[in-house]
């Protein structure tokens, strides 16, 4: 009887996170809704709400931006409004330390997490996996003496919070595993080992 149940909860269990996270995502999207007038939202027009329109919506309004973005004059726009919010003295740090991680982490190169490792930490004797993020740089290159890799270490089981280290390369172990699966790894607390 246990084990039918364990068995049932296993394969429940992931289908259940996966339908809510989707769910959180689609609700939030179709807040986007909220930008139009009442009367062009899909409830006015066709008489009851529509799952999913305001993700179709937000989904449209990012492919837009981004064909906007890309031609002459939509580069010049966005130069000029970057140039406005450098003027703004909180808007400009929150603005561009944003968009210095989303560019890194969403570019076209792929090398946020250049390789998975593995360090001690949070001491000696307790080790965790980290993700090779680049080599420390600026004045801080000055203060470290020999080789120094910039690392990531995620928390589990959510890894976009974490902690950013600096260490000697002889201390970092280089693993033989993807980013996906050091990933996977992670979340799943240690459960979905790597193959």
């Amino acid at each position: 009887m246990r084990k039918y149940f364990v068995t049932g909860l296993l394969v429940l269990i992931p289908l259940a996170i996966t339908l809510w996270v989707l769910h959180l995502v689609i609700a939030t999207m179709d807040n986007s809704l909220l930008l139009l007038p009442k009367a062009w939202r899909p409830d006015s027009l066709v008489g009851f709400h529509i799952p999913g329109s305001g993700t179709l919506l937000t989904v449209a309004v990012i492919f837009i931006t981004g064909l906007l973005v890309r031609n002459f004059v939509g580069k010049y726009l966005h130069e000029a409004w970057e140039a406005l919010l450098k003027r703004i003295p909180l808007v400009n740090s929150l603005y561009f330390g944003v968009k210095q991680v989303s560019d890194t982490l969403f570019s076209s190169s792929g090398n946020a997490f250049r390789q998975a490792v593995l360090v001690q930490y949070p001491r000696e004797g307790l080790w965790t996996i980290a993700f090779i993020t680049g080599a420390p740089g600026g004045d801080v290159r000055n203060h470290l003496p020999g080789d120094y890799v910039s690392i990531y270490v995620p928390t589990t089981p959510n890894p976009t919070s974490g902690f950013f280290l600096m260490l000697r390369r002889s201390d970092v172990i280089e693993l033989e595993m993807s980013v996906d699966e050091a990933l996977k790894y992670i979340i799943s607390m240690g459960v979905v080992a790597p193959s």
